[in-house]
Protein backbone atom coordinates (compact mmCIF):
# COMPACT_ATOMS: atom_id res chain seq x y z
CA UNK A 1 0.00 0.00 0.00
CA UNK A 2 1.41 3.36 -1.02
CA UNK A 3 0.02 6.84 -0.61
CA UNK A 4 0.58 10.50 0.08
CA UNK A 5 0.93 12.21 3.43
CA UNK A 6 -2.81 12.36 4.06
CA UNK A 7 -3.61 8.70 3.26
CA UNK A 8 -5.81 6.76 5.68
CA UNK A 9 -2.96 4.31 6.30
CA UNK A 10 -0.97 7.09 7.94
CA UNK A 11 -3.77 7.83 10.40
CA UNK A 12 -3.87 4.31 11.81
CA UNK A 13 -6.86 2.26 12.95
CA UNK A 14 -10.24 3.37 11.65
CA UNK A 15 -12.18 3.84 14.88
CA UNK A 16 -15.96 4.27 15.08
CA UNK A 17 -17.11 7.73 16.12
CA UNK A 18 -18.46 6.49 19.44
CA UNK A 19 -15.04 4.97 20.27
CA UNK A 20 -13.22 8.20 19.40
CA UNK A 21 -15.71 10.14 21.52
CA UNK A 22 -15.27 7.79 24.49
CA UNK A 23 -11.46 8.01 24.26
CA UNK A 24 -11.72 11.82 24.38
CA UNK A 25 -14.11 11.67 27.33
CA UNK A 26 -11.74 9.53 29.42
CA UNK A 27 -8.65 11.50 28.38
CA UNK A 28 -6.73 8.89 26.37
CA UNK A 29 -4.69 10.49 23.57
CA UNK A 30 -2.86 8.20 21.15
CA UNK A 31 -1.42 9.90 18.06
CA UNK A 32 -1.23 7.42 15.20
CA UNK A 33 -0.33 9.93 12.46
CA UNK A 34 3.17 9.95 11.00
CA UNK A 35 4.85 12.74 9.07
CA UNK A 36 7.62 13.25 6.53
CA UNK A 37 10.23 15.74 7.77
CA UNK A 38 13.39 17.17 6.22
CA UNK A 39 16.77 17.17 7.98
CA UNK A 40 18.58 20.16 6.53
CA UNK A 41 22.06 19.34 7.86
CA UNK A 42 21.89 15.70 6.77
CA UNK A 43 20.11 16.67 3.53
CA UNK A 44 17.60 13.88 3.73
CA UNK A 45 14.02 13.11 4.69
CA UNK A 46 13.00 11.14 7.77
CA UNK A 47 9.73 9.94 9.26
CA UNK A 48 8.47 11.35 12.53
CA UNK A 49 6.18 9.61 15.02
CA UNK A 50 5.06 10.10 18.61
CA UNK A 51 4.71 7.25 21.10
CA UNK A 52 1.52 7.98 22.99
CA UNK A 53 -1.55 6.61 24.75
CA UNK A 54 -2.56 4.81 27.91
CA UNK A 55 -5.53 3.19 29.57
CA UNK A 56 -8.30 3.09 32.10
CA UNK A 57 -9.88 -0.13 33.38
CA UNK A 58 -12.54 -0.04 30.68
CA UNK A 59 -10.32 0.55 27.65
CA UNK A 60 -6.89 1.48 26.33
CA UNK A 61 -5.33 2.88 23.15
CA UNK A 62 -1.61 3.06 22.42
CA UNK A 63 0.80 3.76 19.55
CA UNK A 64 4.51 3.04 19.42
CA UNK A 65 7.23 2.61 16.79
CA UNK A 66 9.91 0.03 16.04
CA UNK A 67 12.64 -0.67 13.51
CA UNK A 68 12.10 -2.84 10.42
CA UNK A 69 12.79 -6.02 12.35
CA UNK A 70 10.74 -5.00 15.37
CA UNK A 71 13.74 -3.80 17.37
CA UNK A 72 13.34 -0.93 19.87
CA UNK A 73 14.42 2.50 18.62
CA UNK A 74 15.92 5.30 20.67
CA UNK A 75 13.64 8.29 20.99
CA UNK A 76 14.69 11.77 19.94
CA UNK A 77 13.47 13.13 23.27
CA UNK A 78 10.78 12.41 25.87
CA UNK A 79 7.70 14.64 26.23
CA UNK A 80 6.61 15.97 29.60
CA UNK A 81 2.85 16.12 29.23
CA UNK A 82 0.20 17.64 31.48
CA UNK A 83 -1.81 14.74 32.84
CA UNK A 84 -1.57 11.04 31.96
CA UNK A 85 -2.45 8.74 29.05
CA UNK A 86 -1.05 11.19 26.49
CA UNK A 87 2.15 11.79 24.55
CA UNK A 88 5.39 10.22 25.80
CA UNK A 89 8.27 10.49 23.30
CA UNK A 90 9.23 11.57 19.77
CA UNK A 91 11.08 9.33 17.30
CA UNK A 92 12.54 10.10 13.85
CA UNK A 93 14.11 7.57 11.44
CA UNK A 94 14.35 6.84 7.70
CA UNK A 95 12.15 3.75 8.22
CA UNK A 96 9.53 3.31 10.94
CA UNK A 97 7.17 0.49 11.82
CA UNK A 98 4.11 1.82 13.61
CA UNK A 99 2.33 -0.54 15.99
CA UNK A 100 -1.11 0.52 17.21
CA UNK A 101 -3.44 -1.31 19.59
CA UNK A 102 -6.92 -0.63 20.94
CA UNK A 103 -8.44 -2.49 23.89
CA UNK A 104 -12.08 -2.48 24.92
CA UNK A 105 -12.48 -4.74 27.92
CA UNK A 106 -10.91 -8.06 26.88
CA UNK A 107 -11.14 -7.37 23.12
CA UNK A 108 -8.15 -6.07 21.15
CA UNK A 109 -7.44 -4.53 17.74
CA UNK A 110 -3.90 -4.48 16.32
CA UNK A 111 -2.41 -2.76 13.28
CA UNK A 112 1.26 -2.97 12.24
CA UNK A 113 2.35 -0.71 9.37
CA UNK A 114 5.77 -0.05 7.85
CA UNK A 115 6.72 3.39 6.47
CA UNK A 116 9.56 4.24 4.09
CA UNK A 117 10.70 7.39 2.32
CA UNK A 118 10.25 6.73 -1.40
CA UNK A 119 12.88 7.69 -3.96
CA UNK A 120 12.20 11.16 -5.36
CA UNK A 121 13.16 13.14 -8.40
CA UNK A 122 15.81 15.78 -7.86
CA UNK A 123 14.37 18.86 -6.21
CA UNK A 124 11.00 17.27 -5.43
CA UNK A 125 9.61 16.16 -2.09
CA UNK A 126 9.44 12.34 -1.89
CA UNK A 127 6.33 10.35 -1.12
CA UNK A 128 5.85 8.41 2.08
CA UNK A 129 5.28 4.74 1.28
CA UNK A 130 3.27 2.53 3.63
CA UNK A 131 2.71 -1.22 3.81
CA UNK A 132 0.38 -3.07 6.14
CA UNK A 133 2.27 -5.92 7.81
CA UNK A 134 -0.42 -7.29 10.15
CA UNK A 135 -4.04 -6.56 11.04
CA UNK A 136 -5.68 -8.29 13.97
CA UNK A 137 -9.44 -7.83 14.49
CA UNK A 138 -11.43 -8.72 17.60
CA UNK A 139 -8.53 -10.40 19.36
CA UNK A 140 -9.24 -11.78 22.82
CA UNK A 141 -7.29 -12.04 26.06
CA UNK A 142 -9.11 -13.32 29.14
CA UNK A 143 -6.59 -11.93 31.63
CA UNK A 144 -7.32 -8.68 33.48
CA UNK A 145 -3.93 -7.09 32.98
CA UNK A 146 -5.20 -3.81 34.41
CA UNK A 147 -6.15 -5.56 37.68
CA UNK A 148 -5.77 -8.99 39.24
CA UNK A 149 -3.50 -10.34 36.47
CA UNK A 150 -1.24 -7.28 36.33
CA UNK A 151 1.91 -9.32 37.01
CA UNK A 152 1.43 -11.07 33.62
CA UNK A 153 1.55 -7.79 31.70
CA UNK A 154 4.46 -7.72 29.27
CA UNK A 155 4.55 -11.50 28.80
CA UNK A 156 1.30 -12.21 26.95
CA UNK A 157 -0.55 -11.12 23.80
CA UNK A 158 -4.16 -11.48 22.65
CA UNK A 159 -5.18 -14.29 20.30
CA UNK A 160 -6.30 -13.11 16.85
CA UNK A 161 -8.33 -15.17 14.38
CA UNK A 162 -9.30 -15.01 10.72
CA UNK A 163 -12.95 -14.64 9.75
CA UNK A 164 -12.97 -18.40 9.33
CA UNK A 165 -11.78 -18.96 12.88
CA UNK A 166 -8.16 -19.83 12.12
CA UNK A 167 -5.44 -18.52 14.42
CA UNK A 168 -3.50 -15.56 13.01
CA UNK A 169 0.00 -15.32 14.41
CA UNK A 170 1.74 -11.97 14.76
CA UNK A 171 5.02 -12.07 12.77
CA UNK A 172 7.76 -13.39 15.05
CA UNK A 173 9.90 -10.25 14.74
CA UNK A 174 7.03 -8.17 16.14
CA UNK A 175 6.17 -10.38 19.11
CA UNK A 176 8.22 -8.24 21.51
CA UNK A 177 6.60 -4.95 20.57
CA UNK A 178 3.15 -6.59 20.60
CA UNK A 179 3.74 -7.80 24.18
CA UNK A 180 4.81 -4.28 25.11
CA UNK A 181 1.67 -2.78 23.56
CA UNK A 182 -0.57 -5.31 25.26
CA UNK A 183 0.89 -4.06 28.53
CA UNK A 184 0.57 -0.42 27.44
CA UNK A 185 -3.17 -0.62 26.66
CA UNK A 186 -3.64 -1.91 30.21
CA UNK A 187 -1.40 0.72 31.85
CA UNK A 188 -3.93 2.86 33.72
CA UNK A 189 -2.75 6.44 34.11
CA UNK A 190 0.25 5.87 31.82
CA UNK A 191 3.10 8.37 32.18
CA UNK A 192 5.98 6.75 30.28
CA UNK A 193 7.05 5.17 27.00
CA UNK A 194 6.62 1.39 26.80
CA UNK A 195 8.84 0.56 23.80
CA UNK A 196 10.97 3.47 22.62
CA UNK A 197 14.14 3.72 24.69
CA UNK A 198 16.43 6.52 25.85
CA UNK A 199 19.72 6.86 24.00
CA UNK A 200 22.79 6.87 26.29
CA UNK A 201 24.39 10.31 26.47
CA UNK A 202 27.65 9.09 24.92
CA UNK A 203 25.84 7.55 21.95
CA UNK A 204 24.17 10.85 21.20
CA UNK A 205 27.54 11.82 19.68
CA UNK A 206 27.18 8.97 17.19
CA UNK A 207 23.65 10.09 16.34
CA UNK A 208 24.81 13.65 15.74
CA UNK A 209 27.65 12.48 13.48
CA UNK A 210 25.23 10.35 11.46
CA UNK A 211 22.95 13.29 10.71
CA UNK A 212 20.74 13.15 13.77
CA UNK A 213 19.32 9.68 13.17
CA UNK A 214 18.57 7.87 16.41
CA UNK A 215 18.82 4.16 15.69
CA UNK A 216 20.07 0.87 17.09
CA UNK A 217 23.83 1.25 17.53
CA UNK A 218 26.42 -1.38 16.73
CA UNK A 219 28.93 -2.82 19.25
CA UNK A 220 31.69 -1.00 17.36
CA UNK A 221 29.92 2.33 17.84
CA UNK A 222 29.42 1.64 21.54
CA UNK A 223 33.15 0.89 21.87
CA UNK A 224 34.04 4.06 19.96
CA UNK A 225 31.87 6.16 22.27
CA UNK A 226 33.46 4.64 25.36
CA UNK A 227 36.89 5.28 23.95
CA UNK A 228 36.08 8.94 23.22
CA UNK A 229 34.62 9.53 26.67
Amino acid sequence: MKGGNQSASQRGLTLPRRVRRRLREVGILARADVGLEHQHLARRYVIRGVESGGAIREMGHYVTFAGEDGEPLAYLHPIDAIGVNGVHAVVVAPVLVRVEMLRTGHTYELLITRYRVAAAETGRRPRLESQRLFRGVHGYLELELWGKDKERAGSVVPAFYSRGGELLEVPARFEGVTRALTKAVNCCGCEHAHYLVAIPAALAVVAARSGGSLRTTTPEEVKACKGSG
